[in-house]
């Protein structure tokens, strides 16, 4: 059958439709682009925010219409929203066949027909699919190894490693431990053994992900684990950037920074989630930590790391948050002079213990906030990147776009892909670049958000 797959949501579940798209291709189904030409249309959903679920509701009802009039047999719905709605789902939309939650992400062979399929590792080991109890709860314990098979869906020079799953932190905002079960990290050798083969396909930049990176290994009382894992990955050949992401400010300890500073292809960029830096909020938020312990772990950060890049995300308007709440956030980033930086306005969800909080802020409020907050931060990036002007860069090409005519996108080892800004190279002849290559250029102007470039490499 033609398989079609659409994956919403952050890059951990991307991670898990690659899974699903691997074992489909193994169970001899064809993969397809377009909706129209699938006979089994998949939706791997997001349920984080309410317009996470918004945009996977939308979805599967667009992937709904092609079983009343087009090719589509079969709707199958996976993922976060699956795991959090699955009986609402089946009960409002009778169109979806199958529903299947983040711990049960081998089983879509058997649901992509009306017959069970074997599932195999590519050792030719069975696939067992285990749960865990959590009081009344049952919940997922899957994860995938470096036998699973996976078809990458990013492009063909970087690819993301889910290094560990679930959470074991109590936020008070987030639902992602009850959907993505307990923390639990994968062996090391698996680690390595799968980007060793990501490798060999041509991968030249590994983002390592999880929903705590810097946690990794400590649920298996594995010390010095991530920096253990960082010399390993840093030793295999052909690989040239390795990217952190998602970090804790509480689990960054010196090793971890001294495996960044010393093994030269893990990139000198942190992805540092803070959520706030006003020290009520964080305590309603169950966050660990307050401003002061942030800055001076930033302060850290920059000292042990010259040049490093720092990213984080925001949340404005938590219940209770004041006017002097939000200013001392505005006084941290204007302090602190990011380089990335996200702003989400809370959203108020079920089954979380932020759910039962009085004193909520009015959205027009929180959209004020968010605004005020962005407005300050682009003014922070856009006079940080005019004094890069002038600068001798190394970037890693990813493609080109056509925006008006034809022009090569780039990134700096400071830009993640797809969530920060990027480079933009002028004067030169797109055809002679391709993605994956990685080129000197010199920084001849901003745009926005964004960088302009002139390459120095001959060509």
């Amino acid at each position: 059958m033609k398989i079609g797959l659409i994956s919403l949501g952050c890059p951990k579940n991307l991670v898990d439709s690659e899974v699903m798209l691997g074992f489909a291709q193994q169970a001899g189904h064809e993969i397809t682009h377009e909706a129209s030409d699938a006979d089994v249309l998949v939706v791997n959903t997001c349920a984080f925010i309410d317009k996470a679920k918004k945009e996977s509701i939308d979805t599967i009802l667009e992937m709904a219409e092609h079983k009343k009039s087009g090719r589509c047999k079969r709707l199958i719905v996976t993922g976060c929203m699956a795991e959090r709605y699955r009986d609402e789902l089946r009960a409002e939309i009778p169109e979806i066949d199958v529903v299947l939650g983040t711990g049960e992400v081998p089983d879509i062979v058997g649901a992509l027909s009306s017959h069970v399929v074997p599932l195999l590792r590519s050792d030719g080991q069975p696939i067992t699919q285990l749960k865990q109890h959590r009081g009344t709860s049952l919940l997922p314990t899957y994860i995938y190894d470096a036998d699973t098979p996976r078809l990458l869906a990013t492009p063909s020079h970087y690819a993301y490693i889910k290094i560990a799953e679930g959470c074991d932190y109590k936020c008070s905002f987030c639902i992602i431990p009850t959907l993505r079960g307990a923390y639990r990290s994968r062996a090391a050798t698996s680690i390595i053994r799968e980007a060793e083969s990501l490798s060999n396909q041509g991968i030249k930049e590994l983002l390592l992900i999880s929903q705590d990176t810097t946690y990794y290994g400590i649920d298996r009382n594995e010390k010095g684990a991530l920096a253990s894992l960082l010399r390993r990955l840093n030793s295999i050949e052909g690989l040239e950037w390795i990217r952190l992401l998602y970090l804790y400010p509480t689990t960054i300890n010196e090793k971890i920074l001294e495996a960044i500073g010393t093994n030269q292809k893990v990139c000198r960029y942190i992805d540092l989630p803070l959520q706030h830096a006003s020290d009520a909020v964080l305590r309603r938020m169950k966050r660990p930590g307050n401003r002061a312990l942030y800055s001076r772990l930033l302060k850290q950060i920059r000292t042990r790391l010259p040049g490093v890049a720092l990213r984080t995300t925001f949340i404005v308007g938590f219940p209770g948050e004041t006017d002097a709440d939000i200013n001392e956030l505005i006084s941290f980033v204007r302090e602190t002079e990011f380089d990335h930086v996200g702003v989400f306005t809370y959203s108020h969800e079920e089954n979380t213990t932020a759910y039962n909080l009085q004193n909520s802020v009015p959205e027009e409020i929180k959209t004020e906030r968010r605004n005020k907050l962005m407005h300050l931060q682009q003014d922070i990036v856009q006079r940080r990147l005019k004094s890069r002007v002038g600068e001798q860069v190394q970037l890693i090409i990813d493609g080109t776009e056509k925006d008006q005519h034809l022009v090569v996108k780039a990134r700096l080892q400071s830009q993640a892909p797809e969530i920060d800004s990027a480079v933009y190279l002028t004067d030169c002849d797109p055809s002679k670049f391709k993605a994956g290559d990685f080129i000197q250029a010199k920084i001849i102007g901003t745009k926005g958000y964004d960088l302009l470039a002139s390459p120095t490499t001959a060509f």
